[in-house]
């Protein structure tokens, strides 16, 4: 069986083929970087990791790109709000989608470009879509003409006549009434007073958010990659706009497949900041909940699907991933005692029975990467070594002799490469006494309030309405007292 893959721009399930047999380039949409990383971030990256790390135990050399956008409306905002730069607010939520997806042992991507260092690629793109009379110039600004290019809305299936082109906030009034048509979208914007900009042939500016993406796609991979990924929220209109304009400028297929991961809702509502249901990556890990234990949990549902996450779906997951976790360490101790290679990559060695289960893993992630039932296999090959930590945690005498079976080596060894194609690895167990069996110790909370405090007094209300908004995620109520006291409980 080969790798089949769900096809978002033919809405079919196609056999993958790469451009060049052995190697496959992937464009992956990354941050907005005006804040923290959130839930739908972790299911979107956790998923793509998952891809990438597929690829490549079946033998293709990846090369992996992911951009972070770094000039934007909502950057801007936010600077203005903590009376910041944008380059700081930028550079600080670098650092920490890197921290996470350390922690969530997401492998960092071959090349992270981003829009400021792209500027030249991108004027570069927008002057050839003027010159192919794609583009048009007004008052500083130069948008794209959408009738200019007649397979918009193939990837979407939307028609013109019902889109509604709002771009998530990132359009305004006077925006519009520069546009030879409701559904052009801008290319370069002119500066405003007061916001950063740079040079152009259209006078100052910044670039706009979809030929960012654009631009680095071409720049990075060439014209025509083999996967382009993103969330399902960004197939209209930013992956509908980059096709749009690369395939314009070009007259050359953008990407081969187009794979979208569904989206994320807590509780069976859509997760949003406005619900008061929005949480960050940093705060649920810092809840006590085990970076594994997200992932796996992920994991669980077909990447395609919505994922619903609810407290009583996080504990289902913490518990299976307690079982194997314990026989992954169990695994790594066998190994390193018999000096075995704790992460093969090959079935040598295996017998027929392990070889068998080696298979139906990798069926079941050739059928468009089906990870709920990779992991079926996974928790299979579990069961005698978890029966073995059991009875050594009991003391058992006979134990340590069935630890050096050269079967269970086998399959401790299978166990750990199949794990490390989902990016499971072996957890320590938590220091004692840092979480709270609902959410997370007092002492973290108690921090919390004081940064929130310290926050309002510098008018950072900001950033003090995303602690609140953080630990209500964690549930935990705050409740403002007169005298600027604040108190707290568990809900």
């Amino acid at each position: 069986m080969t790798l089949r893959l769900t096809n978002t721009l033919t809405r079919r399930t196609e056999e993958f083929r790469p451009l060049e047999p052995g190697k496959v380039s992937i464009y992956c949409c990354g941050v907005t970087v005006y804040d923290l990383c959130h839930l739908g971030h972790a299911r979107s990256y956790i998923a793509w990791d998952v891809l990438r790390r597929y690829l490549i135990w079946s033998g293709y050399a990846v090369t992996f790109v992911q951009n972070y956008t770094d000039i934007d409306d909502k950057i801007l905002r936010r600077a203005a709000e903590e009376n910041s730069s944008m380059e700081a607010v930028s550079e600080r939520n670098i650092e920490a989608f890197m921290a996470d997806m350390a922690r969530l042992n997401i492998l960092p991507a071959d090349r992270m470009p981003r829009a400021t260092q792209s500027l030249e690629a991108i004027r570069a793109l927008i002057g050839e879509l003027e010159a192919r009379g794609a583009a048009y110039s007004a008052d500083g600004d130069v948008y794209f003409a959408v009738l200019k290019h007649a397979g918009y809305g193939k990837l979407s299936g939307r028609d013109l006549a019902e889109q509604q082109q709002n771009a998530d906030g990132r359009v305004t009034d006077a925006e519009e009434a520069r546009k030879q048509h409701p559904f052009d979208f801008a290319l370069w914007k002119g500066a405003k007073p007061g916001e950063p900009s740079f040079p152009s042939p259209w006078g100052a500016g910044r670039p706009g958010w979809h030929i960012e993406c654009s631009a680095m796609v071409r720049a990075e991979l060439g014209d025509t990659i083999d996967i382009h990924l993103g969330g399902a929220d960004l197939i209209f209109p930013h992956h509908e706009n980059e096709i749009a304009q690369s395939e314009a400028a070009t007259g050359r297929e953008l990407a081969r497949y187009w794979l979208h991961n569904g989206m994320v809702n807590v509780g069976g509502q859509k997760m949003s900041k406005s619900l008061g249901n929005f949480t960050t990556i940093r705060a649920l890990l810092d809840s006590g909940v085990s970076p594994m234990t997200l992932r796996l949990f992920v994991l669980q549902a077909h990447y395609r699907k919505p994922l619903d996450f609810t407290a009583e779906a996080l504990e289902a997951a913490a518990t299976g991933w307690k079982g194997l976790n314990a026989a992954l360490g169990l695994a790594e101790a066998i190994g390193a005692a018999s000096g075995d290679d704790p992460h093969p990559r090959d079935a040598a060695g295996l017998s027929p029975e392990l070889v068998a289960a080696r298979q139906r893993f990798a069926a079941a992630m050739d059928d468009d990467l089906n990870t709920s039932a990779a992991l079926a296999v996974l928790f299979e090959l579990v069961k005698p070594l978890r029966s073995l930590a059991n009875r050594l945690e009991r003391g058992d005498a006979a134990a340590a002799e069935a630890a050096s079976s050269p079967l269970l080596a086998s399959q401790g060894r299978l166990l750990l490469e199949l794990a490390g194609v989902l990016g499971l690895q072996p957890e320590a167990a938590p220091v004692a006494g840092t979480t709270h069996s609902n959410g997370p110790c007092d002492q973290t909370i108690q921090d919390r309030i004081e940064a929130r405090q310290t926050a309002k007094a510098s008018r950072d209300f900001a950033t003090a309405d995303h602690i609140r908004a953080e630990l209500q995620a964690q549930g935990i109520e705050l409740i403002d007292k007169p005298g600027g006291l604040t108190e707290w409980r568990r809900v």
